[in-house]
């Protein structure tokens, strides 16, 4: 389950219903997924995606995402740190950033535009909703893996917007959980 932690109040929560509330009024999605039948971590993106079928149609329909693929990074995968540094630096998207953890962790920074930055470390079953144009930034937890299902507007996927504000040097990359 998630943790949600907002530095400038010295606050954390835990519950998923008290997190899914505060992402809410960020205008962030947050929901717990659990597959009707458990998968393998071996299991192949075409394996993982119908498993999780219901669940994308639904968002498909309702988000008006079209595509969706299977991401799935460990340490060892090449040009890792040349790909995390795109997404460590403060950004923003044309399209909504969706992503349901697998397996791994991450930790996805939120700078909504009337509220102090959010840290949202995100496991396996999290789903994670992120709009159009919500500045955040996101970094691998310390095993450095995560495995994702991602859901796309444009089929070619999305693209980051720097925003140059080096917001995101003020926080620390630093996962909570084991």
């Amino acid at each position: 389950m998630a943790i949600l932690t907002i530095p400038a109040e010295n606050r954390t929560l835990t519950e998923p219903l008290a997190i899914k509330n505060y992402l809410a009024e960020i205008d962030i999605g947050y929901a717990r997924w659990q597959p009707d039948q458990p998968l393998p971590e071996t299991a192949t993106a075409e394996a993982v995606l119908a498993a999780y079928d219901d669940e994308i149609t639904v968002l498909k329909q309702s988000g008006g995402y079209v595509t969706a693929d299977v991401i799935d990074i460990k340490p060892d995968t090449p040009n890792l740190e040349a790909m995390l540094d795109k997404f460590r630096k403060e950004h923003w998207h044309d399209e909504d950033e969706v992503r349901f953890t697998l397996a791994g962790r991450g930790l996805f920074h939120i700078n909504p535009e009337d509220r102090p930055v959010v840290c949202v470390e995100v496991e396996p079953g999290d789903l994670l909703l992120v709009p159009r144009g919500t500045r955040h930034w996101f970094d691998l937890c310390r095993d450095r893996r995560i495995r994702a299902i991602r859901l796309f507007q444009d089929p070619n996927g999305w693209a980051p917007h720097y925003t140059d504000s080096q917001k995101e040097q003020q926080y620390q990359p630093l996962c909570f959980s084991a």
